[in-house]
Protein backbone atom coordinates (compact mmCIF):
# COMPACT_ATOMS: atom_id res chain seq x y z
CA UNK A 1 0.00 0.00 0.00
CA UNK A 2 1.23 3.75 -0.98
CA UNK A 3 2.08 5.94 1.39
CA UNK A 4 -0.07 8.13 -0.76
CA UNK A 5 -3.30 8.93 -2.72
CA UNK A 6 -2.93 10.95 -5.98
CA UNK A 7 -4.31 11.80 -9.21
CA UNK A 8 -3.38 13.91 -11.58
CA UNK A 9 -5.51 16.44 -13.46
CA UNK A 10 -6.94 18.77 -15.85
CA UNK A 11 -7.14 22.07 -15.02
CA UNK A 12 -5.19 24.85 -14.11
CA UNK A 13 -3.22 25.12 -10.33
CA UNK A 14 -6.31 27.28 -9.01
CA UNK A 15 -8.78 25.46 -10.21
CA UNK A 16 -7.63 22.44 -9.00
CA UNK A 17 -7.26 24.30 -5.83
CA UNK A 18 -10.55 25.27 -5.47
CA UNK A 19 -11.62 21.96 -6.63
CA UNK A 20 -10.14 19.92 -3.57
CA UNK A 21 -10.82 22.42 -1.31
CA UNK A 22 -14.71 21.74 -2.41
CA UNK A 23 -14.41 18.10 -2.40
CA UNK A 24 -12.63 18.02 1.42
CA UNK A 25 -15.72 19.89 2.27
CA UNK A 26 -18.08 17.87 1.14
CA UNK A 27 -15.71 14.97 2.47
CA UNK A 28 -16.59 16.79 6.30
CA UNK A 29 -13.53 18.05 6.46
CA UNK A 30 -12.00 21.80 6.90
CA UNK A 31 -8.91 23.49 5.60
CA UNK A 32 -6.92 24.47 8.55
CA UNK A 33 -3.58 25.63 7.34
CA UNK A 34 -2.62 26.04 4.05
CA UNK A 35 1.21 26.44 2.89
CA UNK A 36 2.32 28.24 -0.12
CA UNK A 37 5.94 26.41 -0.88
CA UNK A 38 6.42 28.83 -4.18
CA UNK A 39 5.94 31.71 -2.02
CA UNK A 40 8.07 30.80 1.30
CA UNK A 41 10.68 29.54 -1.02
CA UNK A 42 10.89 32.87 -3.05
CA UNK A 43 10.72 34.89 -0.13
CA UNK A 44 13.41 33.08 2.62
CA UNK A 45 15.53 31.65 -0.48
CA UNK A 46 14.93 33.61 -3.28
CA UNK A 47 14.27 30.54 -5.25
CA UNK A 48 11.77 30.40 -8.02
CA UNK A 49 10.04 27.51 -7.69
CA UNK A 50 6.45 25.96 -9.20
CA UNK A 51 3.23 26.10 -7.61
CA UNK A 52 3.12 23.65 -4.64
CA UNK A 53 0.52 24.36 -1.97
CA UNK A 54 -0.43 21.95 1.11
CA UNK A 55 -3.47 21.89 2.60
CA UNK A 56 -3.44 21.05 6.20
CA UNK A 57 -7.10 19.31 6.14
CA UNK A 58 -9.14 17.70 9.40
CA UNK A 59 -12.18 16.18 10.21
CA UNK A 60 -13.07 17.49 13.79
CA UNK A 61 -15.23 14.27 14.57
CA UNK A 62 -12.81 11.72 13.75
CA UNK A 63 -9.69 13.69 14.98
CA UNK A 64 -11.39 13.68 18.45
CA UNK A 65 -11.97 9.98 17.98
CA UNK A 66 -7.97 9.41 16.88
CA UNK A 67 -7.20 11.47 20.04
CA UNK A 68 -9.30 9.71 22.36
CA UNK A 69 -7.29 6.42 21.05
CA UNK A 70 -3.80 7.88 21.07
CA UNK A 71 -3.18 11.59 22.75
CA UNK A 72 0.20 11.57 20.55
CA UNK A 73 -1.43 11.23 17.32
CA UNK A 74 -1.33 14.61 16.95
CA UNK A 75 1.80 14.55 15.89
CA UNK A 76 0.50 13.11 12.46
CA UNK A 77 -2.39 15.87 11.72
CA UNK A 78 -3.91 17.34 10.17
CA UNK A 79 -4.22 15.29 7.05
CA UNK A 80 -1.99 16.72 4.48
CA UNK A 81 -2.99 17.05 1.17
CA UNK A 82 -0.66 18.50 -1.66
CA UNK A 83 -1.71 20.68 -4.94
CA UNK A 84 1.57 21.16 -6.88
CA UNK A 85 1.90 21.99 -10.70
CA UNK A 86 4.14 19.75 -12.81
CA UNK A 87 6.16 20.73 -15.82
CA UNK A 88 3.50 21.10 -19.20
CA UNK A 89 0.78 23.03 -16.60
CA UNK A 90 -0.27 19.12 -15.04
CA UNK A 91 -1.92 20.07 -11.59
CA UNK A 92 -1.77 16.71 -9.42
CA UNK A 93 -3.16 16.73 -6.26
CA UNK A 94 -1.94 13.62 -3.33
CA UNK A 95 -3.74 13.34 -0.45
CA UNK A 96 -1.82 11.16 2.77
CA UNK A 97 -2.79 7.97 3.17
CA UNK A 98 -3.78 7.22 6.92
CA UNK A 99 -3.91 3.58 6.61
CA UNK A 100 -0.51 3.68 6.61
CA UNK A 101 1.23 6.50 8.33
CA UNK A 102 -1.14 5.48 11.34
CA UNK A 103 -0.18 1.56 11.14
CA UNK A 104 3.23 2.75 12.43
CA UNK A 105 1.73 3.66 15.57
CA UNK A 106 1.13 0.15 16.71
CA UNK A 107 -2.42 1.15 17.99
CA UNK A 108 -5.05 -1.26 17.00
CA UNK A 109 -7.92 0.82 18.03
CA UNK A 110 -6.82 3.54 15.26
CA UNK A 111 -7.23 1.35 12.31
CA UNK A 112 -11.13 1.87 12.10
CA UNK A 113 -10.73 5.74 12.28
CA UNK A 114 -7.81 5.43 9.32
CA UNK A 115 -10.09 3.34 7.84
CA UNK A 116 -12.19 5.95 7.74
CA UNK A 117 -10.29 8.56 7.03
CA UNK A 118 -8.46 6.80 4.07
CA UNK A 119 -11.80 6.05 2.71
CA UNK A 120 -12.62 10.01 3.18
CA UNK A 121 -9.70 11.12 1.53
CA UNK A 122 -9.44 8.63 -1.78
CA UNK A 123 -13.36 9.96 -2.23
CA UNK A 124 -12.17 13.55 -2.20
CA UNK A 125 -9.17 12.65 -5.11
CA UNK A 126 -12.25 10.32 -6.86
CA UNK A 127 -14.24 14.05 -7.01
CA UNK A 128 -11.37 15.27 -8.88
Amino acid sequence: MEYHISKTITGSFNEALDKTKAALAKEGFGVISEIDLKGKFKEKLGVDFREYRILGACNPTLAHQAIQQEDKIGVLLPCNVLVQEHEGGQVEVTAINPMETMSAIGNANLETIANEVSQKLRAVIDQL
